[in-house]
Order: structure tokens, then sequence, then C-alpha cells
């Protein structure tokens, strides 16, 4: 077993690790790395070498982590990159032994996302002013998250390139870097092509978004912020008063779809999920409407 005498510099191969080998993307990576430096922090504080740590030590650390006011999610996010860690030590001869084995996450109650109604998002689109180069490009955004439920980090680095209009599909660059291939509906296709042709053309492209679709008026990449801010100001407007946001769409479209009978697994595709799991969130159709199934397909109620 090999002592580590670099700290810095075994975290800095880690990293490259992550990126190289596990073709995770630069955010994913970057957070991985915030969790292992808060674990090597507290092992200095505490007289442990990271390599010799044991699964005592990180129940002290994550028993730390609630002391500082750390919630159940964000502690089961950094107890899974500190997983990580040690899996990349060992492979790389630092310890003999995996002191996470047994170290267990926090339980994280099922939170159901706030979900539109069809109504809601269509009283969204009706708000905004077509008559504006930012209206046009806006209505194209929506569209196209929710036809195709994309994150709002996917939305922002669409590609022009990846958009198959004949076919109608778009390939996505999701987490890590993985691409999909999703749908796309008519109405989004649509507007896309009001938008490439109204305002688009019109801009001055900066240099390395020539292929970017949605542009802001002075011809960069928008910011995930800058959609944000363009959802809440279009449920403000609708007078929707749910806690909304890009993802809100995401989940609708999700939502949407499982209620109009689309297939769990075909859902979990299209959103990138690598786990059914993930997907599964979404099983929580109106009991109204799941009785009224009942009632009407079930041999015991038919008369």
């Amino acid at each position: 077993m090999r002592d580590i005498t670099d700290l810095a510099r075994v975290k800095r191969n880690y990293l490259v690790y992550l990126r190289v080998e596990k073709g995770l993307s630069e955010n994913t990576s970057e957070a991985y790395r915030d969790d292992v430096d808060k674990l090597t922090s507290y092992l200095a504080d505490v007289g442990v070498a990271v390599e010799r740590a044991t699964t005592n030590d990180l129940d002290n650390f994550v028993a730390a982590l609630h002391d500082l006011g750390i919630g159940p999610r964000s502690t089961a996010r950094i107890i899974s990159g500190i997983k990580s860690f040690y899996k990349y030590l060992r492979l790389e001869g630092f310890t003999d032994q995996n002191p996470t084995q047994l170290l267990d996450s926090p339980r994280l109650g099922r939170h159901l996302p706030e979900v539109l109604t069809l109504e809601e998002i269509d009283a969204m689109i009706a708000c905004i002013d077509m008559g504006t180069p930012e209206g046009v490009r806006n209505r194209a955004i929506i569209e196209t998250m929710y036809s195709c439920g994309l994150r709002v980090s996917e939305v922002v680095g669409l590609q022009i390139s990846l958009i198959y209009a004949d076919e109608e599909f778009i390939v996505v660059r999701g987490k890590g870097d993985k691409q999909r291939i999703v749908p796309i509906s008519q109405v989004a296709l649509e507007q896309i092509g009001i938008y490439m042709n109204e305002v688009r053309s019109g801009l001055t492209v900066k240099r390395g978004c020539d292929d970017i679709l949605f542009l802001n008026r002075r011809g960069g990449q928008l910011s995930r912020q800058m959609v944000f801010i363009i959802i809440k100001q279009l449920c403000e407007l609708a007078g929707i008063h749910k806690s909304v946001s890009p993802h809100t769409l995401r989940h609708s479209f999700a939502t949407h779809l499982l209620e109009g009978g689309a297939n769990l697994r075909a859902i979990q595709q299209m959103l990138g999920h690598e786990s059914i799991t993930t997907t599964e969130i979404y099983v929580h159709i109106d009991r109204t409407r799941l009785r009224n199934e009942i009632l009407q397909h079930h041999p015991r109620n038919k008369h």
C-alpha cells in the first residue's frame, strides 16, 4: 500500500480520472472534488491520514456535516463523491480497503416535483409578446423545453447541427456529455424556424456560438439564470402562483407523457435518466383519473 505524500497532486489526478476515464462533465467533476476537499479538511483537523481513514472516521465526518446544518440530500451527494474517491484510491494502490462500503447515506423522503397543467403552460405562452425579438426567442425556448423535457443546461447548449427537423428529433448533450436522441414536436420546430429566420439571422454571433441555437441580444450564449428569469416572469404574467423553475417544464413534460399513457421506460430514455428509479417519481397520476380507469376497465366493474 502506498502512502499519500502529495495529497494535492492525488486530488488533481483524481479530477483527471473523473473527466477522462469516467466521462463526467466539468461541473460534476468539480462538485466531486469539492466533496473530497470537505473530507480531507476534516480528516486533517482530527489528525487522520486520508488513506488510513476508517468507516468510523467517515461516520464522524457525516455527523459533522449534520452539525453544520447540511441537509440529507446534500449529505447524500457528498457521500456519493467520497465513495467515488475511495474507489479511485484503491484503484491506484493508496489503500487496500474501502471504508465507504459500510457508510450509510441518509434516508431521503420522496419529493414530488411541482407540475404545471397544460392550461397553465398555454397561459404562459399566451403572455409572450411575439412583437419583440426576445418574445419570438422565448416562445421557441418554452416550446422546446416542454416538447423535449430538457434540462436548462441542455436548452442553452442546444446545437443547430443536432436538430434534425425532417426526422423530427434532436440530439441532446446531457450530464457527463452523454448524448441521447429525443423526439421534438412540430410546434416546437415551427417556433425554432420562426426564431432562426426572424431573429437569430439578424444577430452578430459571438465567436464560439456559431452552432448555439438560442442567443442573447448581443449574440452570445444564454445563461441558465436568464432562462430562469424568463420563466419566472411569464408565470407572474400568467398569474401562476406555484414555485416554478426551468426544471418545472421538464417535470410537466414527463408527467403529461405518463398521464397520456407513455411507457415509463421510454420516458426514462427521453429524460436521460440512468436509473428507472429516478423516473418513477413521476408515477403520481391523479387519483380520480386512476379510479376512473379502474372503474372502466376492471372486469369486476364492467356491466
